[in-house]
Protein backbone atom coordinates (compact mmCIF):
# COMPACT_ATOMS: atom_id res chain seq x y z
CA UNK A 1 0.00 0.00 0.00
CA UNK A 2 1.37 3.57 -0.74
CA UNK A 3 1.49 6.19 1.72
CA UNK A 4 -1.02 8.15 -0.39
CA UNK A 5 -3.30 5.38 -0.61
CA UNK A 6 -3.36 4.65 3.05
CA UNK A 7 -4.17 8.56 3.84
CA UNK A 8 -7.12 8.62 1.16
CA UNK A 9 -8.70 5.22 3.33
CA UNK A 10 -8.13 7.49 6.47
CA UNK A 11 -9.92 10.47 4.92
CA UNK A 12 -12.82 8.16 3.56
CA UNK A 13 -13.60 6.58 7.06
CA UNK A 14 -12.88 10.25 8.96
CA UNK A 15 -15.12 12.02 6.65
CA UNK A 16 -18.18 9.40 7.87
CA UNK A 17 -17.68 10.54 11.13
CA UNK A 18 -17.86 14.35 10.65
CA UNK A 19 -20.95 16.25 11.02
CA UNK A 20 -22.18 17.43 7.45
CA UNK A 21 -22.20 21.27 8.62
CA UNK A 22 -18.14 21.26 9.35
CA UNK A 23 -17.88 19.01 6.80
CA UNK A 24 -18.91 21.68 4.65
CA UNK A 25 -16.77 24.74 6.23
CA UNK A 26 -13.69 22.30 5.82
CA UNK A 27 -14.49 21.68 2.31
CA UNK A 28 -15.06 25.03 1.47
CA UNK A 29 -11.61 26.14 3.05
CA UNK A 30 -9.90 24.08 1.40
CA UNK A 31 -11.42 24.77 -2.76
CA UNK A 32 -10.45 28.22 -1.27
CA UNK A 33 -6.69 27.21 -0.31
CA UNK A 34 -5.94 24.91 -3.61
CA UNK A 35 -8.11 27.88 -5.85
CA UNK A 36 -5.97 30.66 -4.17
CA UNK A 37 -2.20 29.01 -6.21
CA UNK A 38 -0.22 29.22 -3.37
CA UNK A 39 0.97 25.76 -4.02
CA UNK A 40 1.89 26.78 -7.34
CA UNK A 41 3.94 30.01 -5.98
CA UNK A 42 5.69 28.24 -3.39
CA UNK A 43 9.34 28.03 -4.11
CA UNK A 44 9.93 24.63 -6.92
CA UNK A 45 12.87 23.03 -8.57
CA UNK A 46 16.17 25.22 -9.20
CA UNK A 47 15.05 27.67 -6.18
CA UNK A 48 17.88 28.20 -3.59
CA UNK A 49 16.17 26.88 -0.43
CA UNK A 50 16.75 29.25 2.04
CA UNK A 51 18.79 28.37 5.31
CA UNK A 52 17.11 27.89 8.77
CA UNK A 53 18.21 27.62 12.08
CA UNK A 54 15.67 26.07 14.71
CA UNK A 55 15.38 24.05 17.79
CA UNK A 56 14.53 20.34 17.85
CA UNK A 57 11.56 18.87 19.44
CA UNK A 58 14.71 17.23 22.06
CA UNK A 59 16.22 20.44 22.41
CA UNK A 60 18.85 20.63 20.15
CA UNK A 61 19.56 23.38 17.35
CA UNK A 62 19.56 22.21 14.09
CA UNK A 63 20.79 24.20 10.52
CA UNK A 64 20.48 23.09 7.32
CA UNK A 65 23.78 24.44 6.69
CA UNK A 66 24.74 21.64 9.29
CA UNK A 67 23.14 19.40 7.58
CA UNK A 68 24.36 20.10 4.07
CA UNK A 69 27.81 19.90 5.41
CA UNK A 70 27.34 15.95 5.17
CA UNK A 71 24.91 15.45 2.50
CA UNK A 72 22.27 16.06 0.69
CA UNK A 73 19.02 16.79 2.57
CA UNK A 74 15.08 15.66 2.46
CA UNK A 75 12.79 18.67 4.02
CA UNK A 76 9.46 17.95 5.09
CA UNK A 77 6.80 20.56 6.10
CA UNK A 78 3.99 18.99 8.66
CA UNK A 79 1.10 21.12 10.19
CA UNK A 80 1.25 19.59 13.50
CA UNK A 81 1.28 16.74 15.88
CA UNK A 82 -2.84 17.14 16.20
CA UNK A 83 -2.79 16.42 12.54
CA UNK A 84 -3.64 12.47 11.78
CA UNK A 85 -2.58 12.75 8.38
CA UNK A 86 0.32 14.07 9.43
CA UNK A 87 1.74 11.46 11.89
CA UNK A 88 0.40 8.95 9.51
CA UNK A 89 3.18 10.95 6.79
CA UNK A 90 6.15 10.88 9.82
CA UNK A 91 5.58 7.27 10.81
CA UNK A 92 6.14 5.83 7.18
CA UNK A 93 9.01 8.24 6.79
CA UNK A 94 10.20 6.50 9.51
CA UNK A 95 9.94 3.28 8.01
CA UNK A 96 12.18 4.52 5.08
CA UNK A 97 14.23 6.49 7.28
CA UNK A 98 17.17 3.66 6.69
CA UNK A 99 16.79 3.92 2.82
CA UNK A 100 17.42 7.63 2.74
CA UNK A 101 20.71 7.76 4.99
CA UNK A 102 22.10 4.70 3.20
CA UNK A 103 21.87 7.25 0.07
CA UNK A 104 23.45 9.57 1.95
CA UNK A 105 20.71 12.19 3.07
CA UNK A 106 19.51 13.42 5.96
CA UNK A 107 16.20 13.85 6.86
CA UNK A 108 14.23 16.63 8.61
CA UNK A 109 10.42 17.59 9.38
CA UNK A 110 9.37 20.95 10.44
CA UNK A 111 6.50 22.01 12.13
CA UNK A 112 4.95 25.45 13.53
CA UNK A 113 4.59 23.70 16.89
CA UNK A 114 6.61 24.99 20.09
CA UNK A 115 9.43 22.26 20.85
CA UNK A 116 7.58 20.73 24.19
CA UNK A 117 4.05 20.03 21.55
CA UNK A 118 6.00 18.72 18.19
CA UNK A 119 6.06 14.83 19.03
CA UNK A 120 4.73 12.54 21.79
CA UNK A 121 7.03 10.86 24.37
CA UNK A 122 6.54 8.25 22.32
CA UNK A 123 7.87 9.52 19.15
CA UNK A 124 10.67 11.20 20.54
CA UNK A 125 11.85 8.29 21.35
CA UNK A 126 10.84 6.25 18.31
CA UNK A 127 11.61 9.09 15.03
CA UNK A 128 15.16 8.73 14.12
CA UNK A 129 15.74 11.90 12.25
CA UNK A 130 15.06 15.28 14.06
CA UNK A 131 11.82 17.38 13.80
CA UNK A 132 11.82 21.06 14.03
CA UNK A 133 9.90 24.17 15.40
CA UNK A 134 9.28 26.86 13.46
CA UNK A 135 7.23 29.41 15.95
CA UNK A 136 5.67 32.02 14.01
CA UNK A 137 6.22 29.80 10.29
CA UNK A 138 8.86 32.26 9.43
CA UNK A 139 10.84 29.24 7.66
CA UNK A 140 7.89 28.44 5.99
CA UNK A 141 7.12 31.89 4.55
CA UNK A 142 10.70 31.43 3.20
CA UNK A 143 9.41 28.84 1.40
CA UNK A 144 6.35 30.23 0.69
CA UNK A 145 4.15 27.46 2.03
CA UNK A 146 2.63 29.52 5.20
CA UNK A 147 -1.04 30.44 5.34
CA UNK A 148 -3.64 31.57 7.62
CA UNK A 149 -6.48 29.35 8.03
CA UNK A 150 -10.15 30.94 7.73
CA UNK A 151 -11.80 32.12 10.84
CA UNK A 152 -14.88 30.02 10.55
CA UNK A 153 -11.91 26.76 10.07
CA UNK A 154 -10.21 28.31 13.18
CA UNK A 155 -13.36 27.67 15.12
CA UNK A 156 -13.80 24.01 14.06
CA UNK A 157 -10.06 23.06 15.16
CA UNK A 158 -10.98 24.81 18.08
CA UNK A 159 -13.98 22.65 18.76
CA UNK A 160 -11.76 19.95 17.85
CA UNK A 161 -9.42 20.44 20.74
CA UNK A 162 -6.20 21.40 18.66
CA UNK A 163 -5.66 24.28 20.63
CA UNK A 164 -3.35 25.39 18.11
CA UNK A 165 -3.46 28.66 20.07
CA UNK A 166 -1.38 27.23 22.41
CA UNK A 167 0.81 24.48 20.63
CA UNK A 168 1.20 27.07 17.98
CA UNK A 169 3.26 29.62 20.53
CA UNK A 170 0.77 32.38 19.88
CA UNK A 171 -0.11 31.56 16.03
CA UNK A 172 -2.99 29.68 16.01
CA UNK A 173 -4.13 30.47 13.05
CA UNK A 174 -0.63 30.04 10.29
CA UNK A 175 -0.05 26.44 9.00
CA UNK A 176 2.52 25.31 6.14
CA UNK A 177 1.17 23.46 3.07
CA UNK A 178 2.00 19.88 3.05
CA UNK A 179 5.16 20.24 1.03
CA UNK A 180 8.84 17.87 0.93
CA UNK A 181 11.89 18.87 -0.88
CA UNK A 182 15.07 16.92 -1.87
CA UNK A 183 18.13 19.71 -1.55
CA UNK A 184 21.58 19.34 -2.78
CA UNK A 185 24.76 19.76 -0.80
CA UNK A 186 24.72 23.27 -2.70
CA UNK A 187 21.39 24.13 -1.40
CA UNK A 188 19.51 23.88 -4.59
CA UNK A 189 15.83 22.27 -4.38
CA UNK A 190 16.52 19.00 -6.45
CA UNK A 191 12.64 17.68 -6.71
CA UNK A 192 9.63 19.31 -4.76
CA UNK A 193 6.13 18.44 -3.60
CA UNK A 194 3.60 20.94 -2.23
CA UNK A 195 -0.08 20.43 -2.38
CA UNK A 196 -2.39 22.78 -1.04
CA UNK A 197 -4.72 19.31 0.03
CA UNK A 198 -3.77 18.18 3.51
CA UNK A 199 -4.70 14.99 3.55
CA UNK A 200 -1.85 14.38 0.12
CA UNK A 201 1.85 13.72 1.00
CA UNK A 202 5.21 13.20 -0.97
CA UNK A 203 5.57 9.32 -1.58
CA UNK A 204 9.04 7.76 -0.24
CA UNK A 205 9.43 5.93 -3.68
CA UNK A 206 9.23 8.98 -5.29
CA UNK A 207 12.10 10.57 -2.59
CA UNK A 208 14.13 7.76 -2.86
CA UNK A 209 14.24 7.83 -6.69
CA UNK A 210 14.93 11.95 -6.25
CA UNK A 211 17.76 11.25 -4.09
CA UNK A 212 18.90 8.29 -6.58
CA UNK A 213 18.74 10.76 -9.50
CA UNK A 214 21.52 13.19 -7.21
CA UNK A 215 24.16 10.98 -8.66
Amino acid sequence: MTLNTELYAFYTARQQQIPAGIRQIMQRADRELADSGQAERALAVGAQAPLFHLPSATGEAVSLAGLLRTGPVVLTFYRGAWCPYCNIALRTLQQHHGEITARGAGLVAVSPQIPDESLSLTEKHQLAFSVLSDVGSDTAKQYGLAFDLPDDLATVYDTFGFDLQRVNGGHPRTLPLPATYVIDRESVIRWAFVDADYTKRAEPADILAALDALG
